[in-house]
């Protein structure tokens, strides 16, 4: 199924940071937590505008909590997107781990989420009736094991998929994929079979080789559809605006960093040049802020001294995804975000790039952060394809690997 490709002009923040608020949230009330960057296209021209939220003070994104109506003086726009309350079902599976837990948790703060499901193979009971604490509006079920799979799946819009061990000291993604490969076709497989509609993300590593699984899966299936399957990359963005941001002395609720290509070292590559706002780089800078962006999760892996990886980070940049996708479903027709999909961007089946999100899932690929790269990052546009590649073809021949025959007696 063919995408469609368009080029917009930025209007917007990849990384929109509403502040929670400690309260609970009513039926009507509404806010606007992890929001994707905003876009706007036209067929003649495209222009430059401020940064989404970007003017506000701290105490406007604390009222921007608050229902739309006046606040105050304030009168919110009559045009502005007003996202129901309360309607969607979304299920994590693999919730009881170093993400499922905070991905929870932020999740329950969603007030488009009327069901919250929470599904792994130990330890989930007591995570849902921590999180059923929360007064917040969804409701929030446990399910644990192969046996109640089936039943955590049914009717649900958006299944994101955590599960998996963590990388250690020493350990590259590539030595995730036996063990998370696995899992991955088999949650894939459920899916398929109770919820083939769903919007799926999968945040298992490799999610250069784990969303070619998941696409082979859906294939065999019978129910792929390119338009809802995501690598969730968000985490990239997010550590590239923030190292940006430091790096710059920039405000960070102002900085957007594309970032495209894979979710792996190399394949991680952050579009500088077309980063707003618009800042000169100097070789080096742009050297080093690339390597770190690489290598963050390395870093906090390092820092965990064995006792993790991006847990933390990772269940941010995946709640802001899952809101992304919620806003979408919910009819916003300004919900931009990077993220690892089928793609025809470049000549690799698979490509992370910013797309434009709707209820049907990508509705387009963004082709403008391609055209007009620096040196720097076309040769290393060129210099991760033939990674990427491997990890993709890798991902499809493990789909299609057949199961060893059972030994006779």
């Amino acid at each position: 199924m063919a995408m469609a490709t368009v080029s917009v002009g930025l209007v917007g923040s990849y990384n929109t940071q509403t502040s929670f608020v400690a309260k609970s949230f009513s039926a009507h009330q509404t806010f606007k937590s992890f929001s994707g960057l905003k876009a706007a296209a036209s067929s003649k021209n495209v222009k430059l505008g401020s940064s989404f939220l970007g003017k506000e003070s701290n105490a406007e994104l604390v009222a921007s909590c608050l229902p739309k109506h006046k606040v105050g003086k304030r009168q919110w726009p009559s045009n502005q997107f007003q996202p129901r309350a309360s309607i969607f079902k979304v299920a994590v599976l693999g919730a009881a781990g170093g993400i499922g837990q905070p991905l929870g948790l932020l999740i329950k703060m969603s007030p488009l989420v009327s069901d919250l499901h929470l599904y792994d193979i130990a330890n989930v009971k007591g995570v849902a009736a921590d999180l059923s604490h929360c007064n917040t509006p969804s409701k929030v079920l446990d399910f644990t094991g192969a046996s109640e799979l089936a039943k955590c799946l049914k009717g649900v819009d958006v299944v994101v998929i955590p599960a998996g061990i963590p990388r250690k000291p020493g350990m590259t993604r590539d030595d995730l994929f036996n063990i998370n490969a696995n899992i991955v076709k088999t949650l894939v497989e459920a899916v398929a079979d109770n919820c083939p509609d769903a919007f799926i993300h999968i945040i298992s590593n490799p999610v250069n080789s784990t969303v070619p699984i998941a696409a082979e899966v859906l294939k065999q299936k019978g129910v792929y559809d390119p338009k809802k399957l995501f690598g969730v990359t968000t985490l990239d963005v997010v550590r590239a605006n923030t190292f940006v941001a430091q790096k710059k002395n920039l405000r960070l609720i102002d900085v957007d960093v594309p970032v495209i290509g894979g979710h792996a070292g190399i394949t991680i590559l952050p579009l500088l040049s077309k980063m707003r706002p618009s800042v000169t780089f100097t070789d080096e800078e742009v050297s080093e802020l690339t390597a770190r962006i690489q290598n963050a999760g390395t870093e906090v892996v390092e820092a965990k001294s064995g006792a993790g990886s991006a847990t933390l980070s990772m269940a941010y940049a995946a709640a802001r995804f899952v809101e992304s996708s919620l806003r979408a479903l919910d009819g916003d027709s300004d919900v931009y975000e990077c993220t690892f999909v089928q793609s025809n961007l470049t000549d690799l089946p698979f490509f992370a790039s910013r797309v434009k999100l709707g209820r049907k899932g990508v509705e387009a690929l963004i082709s403008a952060d391609f055209h007009n790269l620096s040196d720097y990052e076309a040769n290393a546009l060129e210099a991760l394809k033939p990674e990427l590649k491997v990890s993709i073809e890798k991902g499809v021949a493990f789909a299609h690997k057949q199961p060893a025959p059972a030994a006779s007696n």
